[in-house]
């Protein structure tokens, strides 16, 4: 269905590799909750995240290039689609969390809300079947949305003559706004309730735009990987990659711009409830790990995507997106791990298998909806033109 042999193969060959990954990561995972349940628990909260963040990422993005137009959007179309159709199995590995919510969640305890006024007084919004139903309302949202899209995407491909750009576009306005909302949330509820004193008004758009990072760093890295196969072959250019280069500069610079304003805002106003948040993750390792933050999640590579030299060259720009990619983790590390573990930075071997069992699952899923249908949209219009240009190149 993808429409090239070589590129068949080469996606089957993915698909079964990565779900050996998995499996062998999911048997491994299943020894880890038996020993050491604690460590299982944050290494799969941190691991379901990043995953989870590409695919409700991809769906956003998505979202804005059928808003917004753009070239680049013709190439990448399948790929942020397969990312968002991977949503299904996201909120099944979700339940594993609810068995670790008391190893996850303070409020999650009787006996400490019995013994704390805060969590108390937080007790209408932080309890275990208010946080289940927030969760599946959550997941109705994103699934209900990325189905409706696919569906007029499979119309598009079997009719060109309906007009499915009309409806995709009414949808994706208010489809980008309730994902925000939604997204919004399940960061409070997923990540700022590890630590239920601290609070920050822009959380949630900080884990927005770092989960739009993240796609758009996994869409680069897949692009980079199929472009030199038919058909894809065909009509990527390398002003494509300029263009999702700049895209992945403006997630760059909008992470940076939002995490130093939490920082300022909550240290200069000098707020007991907030600050300690930030002086956990600046002592002892943990300060390694954020100035490595500054310096390769921002400074670095700020620096070199303003370069258009680098955001042309295919190599050069997927190196750029694979080190980010790696450092969103990182970034989740950061800040669960200390609410969990205030001894310092500790990698547990849980912490390296468990992100790589849900990832294994996830690509192999991932590539199995890259090839069930023609990586290149057929009907698009702007197909043609871009094959023009490729040949008149």
């Amino acid at each position: 269905m993808t429409g090239g042999g070589a590129l068949e193969t080469r996606l089957v060959r993915i698909e079964r590799r990565a779900l050996v990954v998995g499996t062998a990561g999911i048997g491994l995972s299943i020894v880890g909750v038996l020993l050491a349940p604690a460590p299982f628990f944050r290494a799969y909260l941190v691991g379901y995240l990043f995953w989870l963040g590409v695919s409700v990422g991809c769906l956003a993005i998505l979202m804005l290039q059928h808003l917004v137009g753009g070239s680049w959007g013709l190439v990448t179309r399948r790929m942020l689609e397969s990312g968002a159709r991977t949503l299904p199995l996201m909120a099944l590995l979700f339940l594993p969390l609810l068995f670790g919510i008391r190893d996850l969640y303070v409020w999650a305890r009787p006996e400490a809300v019995a013994g704390n006024p805060l969590l108390q007084h937080k007790a209408p919004y932080l309890n275990v079947p208010f946080f289940v139903v927030r969760a599946i309302v959550y997941f109705t949202v994103w699934i209900g949305v990325a189905t409706r899209l696919d569906h007029w995407s499979a119309a598009e491909d079997a009719s060109p003559s309906l007009p499915v750009g009309r409806h995709v576009r009414r949808l994706s306005a208010p489809g980008l706004v309730l994902y925000g909302l939604t997204m919004s949330f399940a960061a409070i509820d997923w990540v700022m309730s590890l630590e239920p004193r601290w609070f920050s008004t822009v959380f949630g758009v900080l884990f927005v735009v770092g989960q739009g990072l993240g796609s758009v760093a996994f869409v680069i890295g897949v692009a980079a990987v199929l472009a030199n196969d038919p058909p894809l072959s065909d009509v990527i250019r390398s002003s494509h990659f300029h263009d999702l280069g700049n895209l992945l500069l403006m997630f760059v610079m909008l992470w940076a711009y939002i995490a130093f304003s939490q920082f300022l805002i909550i240290w200069i106003a000098d707020l007991p409830g907030e600050i300690p948040w930030y002086l956990s993750r600046a002592r002892g390792g943990w300060r390694w790990i954020a100035g490595a933050l500054l310096l390769f999640y921002f400074a670095v590579p700020f620096i070199l995507l303003l370069n258009r030299g680098a955001k042309r060259r295919i190599g050069v720009l997927a190196s750029i997106a694979g080190v980010l990619l790696l450092l969103r983790w990182v970034d989740l590390f950061w800040m669960i791990a200390p609410a969990l573990d205030d001894a310092g930075p500790r990698l547990h071997w849980l912490d390296g298998v468990v992100p790589v069992a849900i990832g294994g699952l996830w690509i192999a899923l991932y590539t199995r909806r890259l090839r069930g249908r023609p990586i290149l949209p057929p009907n698009d219009s702007r197909l043609a033109e871009a094959r023009a240009r490729v040949a008149g190149a």
